[in-house]
């Protein structure tokens, strides 16, 4: 928190009339010290409000750590550390092969999304991920630099009337460096109790004053490697089963009947490996016992390199009769993440159905009959082809510049403008190109075949899926897919701060500012990829097709906000203040719209502090909402069907079919249809300080939050539970007639309403003793229900509260907390820390199924050397807890968005001051 002093005056009220009644204003930054004008009294900037106040006393429940309580987590990344806040939900992280996040980090405040928690530096917007297949709808922590980070609040309540849309869940404000005079270098390094995840990280900081001028320099890199699925139990094999299949492939032909000593199963032939497929004598009959784990060397977690540079001038400009105090900062970042995620090699695809045919000629064909139509399918994974691997690299790039001081009358100003990207590649490494393994099973004879392939043909070579493939084989149907996608944000905002008015209780104080902020994002497939086929009639390559992306918008924004002091050192209590905001926007795309906020903040006695507040909300569907380009894709699923044929949607499943692969095809994107969230924010609670305690806190908040029009995909496996269930929304699932799931349409739609509320605790003790400095503090959340409804096709409602329930990657725990114990005596200190999940149901197969409580231990000691030199050793997971076992995340056996697989983790870090 900064600090800097305000007159007052007569021509100051009048001048904020004006502003009040046109009621047009937006966003400002946090106080910084600043020249000092004629009456003196002192104000501090608090998160969660633009006005400068005298105390600390804050309307809305906030949450703040400074670098050393980052850097005791033995964290590298702000992402690692704000996820493990009671208030957060499962979160984006370097989950592995089965997750979602390609490198991404997020935060999840209060469950509601990673698009709902407004993500904010120094008071300023941060522009939107990228690299994924698409870009993203949130702020991906991992291009926020570690290394520069000087504190961060987290503000948990509704702030849209303060700092615009998004900030329904809450607000991260995360506070760089300012004015660092030095020079620092820190070294880190890490490893788990298996002895993966080996981690290195190396941080640089420079800054230097001159006179009142400063320039500072950031560098930092970080590499984690991943962890493999066998190498963790609990990962090693999936629970729900090995997928039918084997390299050496289960070959379904009804030509093949006759051919053998044997008879012909109606799952088709196979061999065992380091048999001639050329040989009958090689080939067997396959069973359902013939099975291929596809998750064999995936990640558990994935790997992540980084490579932040940052630099920071600020300079003192000198005084001129209107401005005084003036600064101007200039800011550029340049940040580099790359990861990626590792897969089976490419999963069966060939069926004579999607135009496949394996010739009849002996190059690649033994058995002297063609396979083709309907009843020729192959199972197989194409091991000889690699293993999958898709690869991100993210540059962000931002520029900014900032200017603050003071005009005549004591009016405090600041101004913020800044341009950022976000670029992404994905690669695709070790695809197939369908077309090309078409022509190959055809021993590159084209005839018959209408469209133009004088490009495959050029080179072709003939594919023999009998026996290994060679290398003259995988290097013609080897395919490796890029994509590529950025999202672009160029922000302005201006913002005027003063005391307007005295009253009997004190000064009023008013900001007022205006925000002018453009989104853009672009996402371009690969053009192979989205290719039409022209040898078989599936797709082109192994890779999905999917629709580009391109969209934009922007917004002009002003806001007012005003803070009434009621009563002071009255018979009625010690304090009593009004706070009051409202901010208008104007969009683009969904015109303007008016959210405001109100909070009191009493003080009966002086160690009683009672506060709450209510608030609007608003959020505009995101680019990626909106337009995203239609995309097939997978989901994990437990089809119901698979064993009860009996149920309301199941009607038409054949009696003998069995699902055979985990995974389902879904189709996602866009919908322009789509209309604003709105939200409802209350909250209450009190801060209890005892005079008598010095050093002790207990703060206490109610919340609950309402949306309505909620923005949100159903789910892919709550569709088919619907579906097979109740017989309600079946018409966006596809069947074969032997029962295989086809195709589960899945986009965003505007839900009727989203309605959480809890209770959220905290109690912090400081003080020092004969044996040394202590800190320590418990923070307990508490989620007293989780309800979402939404209209269905057939114009039913339904409703479901998730209150202590979990699911597929989300988790709702009716409590979730941590402890905290931090000491310091001379050159030594030492921390201890526990996280605590609680217990949840799943639902499996319509039952439900228990997952215990977890707790996790943290332990490190530091010791400081005179010269400058600082150690720390830390365990992370002492007792190395792995994650409780689910059902419902299939594949991979728990929710990697709640859990941490990593294990034990020791890391040892070595921080030199010059």
């Amino acid at each position: 928190m900064s600090k800097l002093n305000y007159p007052l005056s007569a021509l100051a009220i009048a001048i904020s009339t004006v502003f009040t009644i046109s009621s047009q204003p937006v966003l400002a930054e946090q106080a910084v010290e600043t020249a000092e004008p004629t009456s003196k009294l002192e104000v501090i900037a608090v998160t969660g409000s633009r006005i400068l106040r005298r105390d600390e006393a804050e309307g809305s429940p906030i949450q703040s750590f400074d670098k050393d309580d980052l850097d005791i987590k033995g964290a590298l990344s702000i992402g690692e550390s704000l996820q493990e806040l009671p208030s957060v939900g499962a979160s984006l992280n370097d989950n592995g092969s089965a997750g979602t996040s390609h490198g991404t980090a997020s935060i999840n405040l209060r469950n509601l999304g990673e698009n709902r928690s407004l993500i904010l530096v120094n008071g300023n917007r941060w522009v939107n991920g990228a690299g994924s297949r698409g870009f993203r709808d949130f702020v991906d922590l991992n291009t926020i630099p570690f290394a520069i980070i000087d504190q961060v609040e987290v503000l948990q309540d509704g702030a849209t009337a303060i700092y615009g849309a998004d900030a329904i869940a809450g607000v991260v404000n995360i506070h760089t460096l300012k004015n660092y005079d030095g020079a620092q270098v820190k070294a880190y390094y890490g490893i788990s109790g298996e002895n993966d995840r080996e981690t290195n990280n190396l941080d640089l900081l420079l800054g230097q004053d001159f006179n009142d001028h400063n320039l500072m320099f950031a560098a930092s890199y970080s590499n984690q490697e991943p962890i493999y699925t066998q190498d963790r139990t609990l990962t090693a094999v999936p629970l729900n089963g090995l997928s039918l299949g084997s390299s050496e492939g289960l070959f379904r032909e009804s030509k093949l009947a006759g051919l053998f000593g044997f008879p012909v199963p109606s799952i088709g032939i196979t061999r065992d490996p380091s048999s001639d497929g050329n040989l009958l004598s090689s080939w067997r009959a396959a069973s359902n016992n013939d099975r291929f784990n596809r998750y064999h060397d995936n990640y558990v977690v994935g790997p992540n390199e980084r490579l932040s540079l940052f630099g920071q001038a600020t300079f003192q400009l000198p005084d001129t009769q209107v401005f005084e105090g003036t600064s101007i900062r200039f800011e550029l970042l340049h940040n580099i993440r790359e990861s990626d995620q590792q897969f089976s090699a490419a999963i069966p695809v060939v069926t004579g159905s999607r135009g496949f045919v394996i010739a009849n000629d002996k190059r690649v064909n033994p058995f002297g009959i063609e396979f083709s139509g309907s009843d020729f399918v192959l199972t197989n994974f194409f091991t000889d082809n690699g293993l999958r691997v898709n690869e991100q690299k993210v540059e962000t790039t931002r520029v900014g510049v900032g200017l603050e001081g003071f005009l005549p009358l004591g009016w405090r100003w600041d101004a913020f403008a800044s341009w950022a990207e976000n670029k992404g590649t994905f690669t695709s490494k070790n695809q197939l190109h369908l077309d090309k393994l078409a022509l190959g099973m055809r021993a590159c004879n084209s005839s018959g075949i209408a469209a133009d392939i004088s490009d495959l043909s050029s080179g072709c070579v003939p594919v023999n899926l009998f026996n290994p493939l060679t290398s003259a084989m995988v290097n013609y149907i080897n395919f490796t897919g890029i994509d590529e996608n950025k999202t672009e944000q160029q922000h302005f905002r201006f913002n005027l701060t003063n005391a307007i008015a005295e009253l009997p209780a004190g000064d009023v104080l008013l900001a007022t500012g205006g925000e002018y902020r453009k989104e853009n994002g672009v996402d371009i497939p690969d053009n192979i990829i989205n290719a039409a086929p022209r040898v078989n009639k599936y797709q082109t390559t192994s890779s999905s097709p999917r629709t580009g992306t391109v969209g934009e918008y922007d917004l002009y924004e002003a806001y007012v906000e005003l803070n009434i002091p009621l009563l002071e050192n009255s018979i009625f209590g010690e304090a009593l203040e009004l706070n009051l905001a409202s901010r208008l926007s104007d969009y683009s795309t969904f015109g303007s719209t008016t959210n405001s906020k109100a909070g009191i903040l009493y003080r009966p006695i002086a160690d009683l502090m009672v506060r709450a507040t209510w608030s609007e909300g608003f959020r505009a569907p995101s680019l990626l909402e909106l337009y995203e380009g239609e995309r097939a894709a997978f989901a994990p699923v437990v089809d119901p069907c698979d064993t009860n044929k009996g149920l309301p949607g199941c009607v038409g499943v054949p009696a003998n079919y069995r699902q055979q692969d985990s995974n389902a095809p879904i189709l996602v994107g866009g919908n322009k249809l789509l209309e604003p969230e709105t939200s409802e924010n209350i909250s209450t609670g009190f801060v209890y300080t005892p005079a008598a305690l010095d050093g002790f806190s207990v703060t206490t908040d109610w919340y609950r939050i309402k949306i309505d029009n909620t923005i949100s995909a159903f789910g892919t496996q709550n569709l088919l539970d619907l579906c097979a269930f109740t017989g309600r929304n079946c018409n966006v699932i596809s069947r074969a007639a032997n029962g295989e799931l086809l195709n589960i349409v899945d986009g965003p739609v505007n839900l009727n309403s989203t309605e959480v509320s809890g209770v959220d605790a905290v109690v912090r003790y400081a003080f020092i003793s004969d044996f040394g400095k202590w800190e320590l503090s418990s923070s307990v959340s508490k989620l007293n229900g989780f309800e979402e409804a939404s209209s269905l096709a057939d114009g039913s409602r339904l409703s479901v509260d998730k209150k202590g329930s979990s699911g597929v990657r989300e988790a709702y725990p009716e409590f979730r907390g941590s402890v905290s114990a931090q000491w310091a005596q001379d050159n030594w200190s030492a921390a201890y820390s526990l996280r605590y999940i609680g217990d949840t149901n799943e639902t499996y197969l319509n039952a439900p199924r228990h997952i215990g409580s977890m707790f996790y231990h943290n332990l490190s000691s530091g010791y400081k050397l005179d010269n400058g030199l600082a150690l720390r050793l830390g365990v992370n997971n002492l007792f190395d807890k792995q994650p409780p076992i689910s059902l419902v995340n299939v594949n991979i056996n728990f929710d990697q968005q709640t859990y941490n697989a990593v294990g034990r983790f020791v890391y040892f870090q070595l921080t030199y001051d010059f």
